[in-house]
């Protein structure tokens, strides 16, 4: 099997990686480049593929690469107006509260 052969990556595997690599690609990284970081992201998140045969077959995922969005999500809620994110905040609290009784 040459390098590169994707034979063994399961059709949501290869979905997943055609998501990552748009989302790179929305943010100005190049085609090629892009791929190569998707296929590395679905592998750290699942061993590798998943069909029979394939190494990780039958393995849970602890999908580590999606633990950074919670670093990145800051910045935007960040930038919003503090009156807006006052009033989330007491929309929130609220809500625990009625949920709470």
């Amino acid at each position: 099997m040459p390098r590169g052969d994707k034979s063994k990556y399961t059709e949501k595997q290869e979905r997943k990686a055609d998501h990552i690599a748009e989302g790179y690609e929305k943010r100005g990284v190049g085609k090629k480049e892009a791929e190569r970081r998707a296929w590395a992201t679905v592998n750290k998140d699942d061993g590798g593929g998943k069909k029979r045969g394939g190494s990780g077959r039958g393995k849970s995922t602890g999908h580590p690469a999606a633990h950074k969005g919670g670093r990145i999500g800051g910045r935007t809620s960040a930038a919003r107006p503090a009156a807006a994110r006052s009033a989330s905040a007491k929309k929130a609290a609220a809500t625990r509260n009625r949920r709470a009784s």
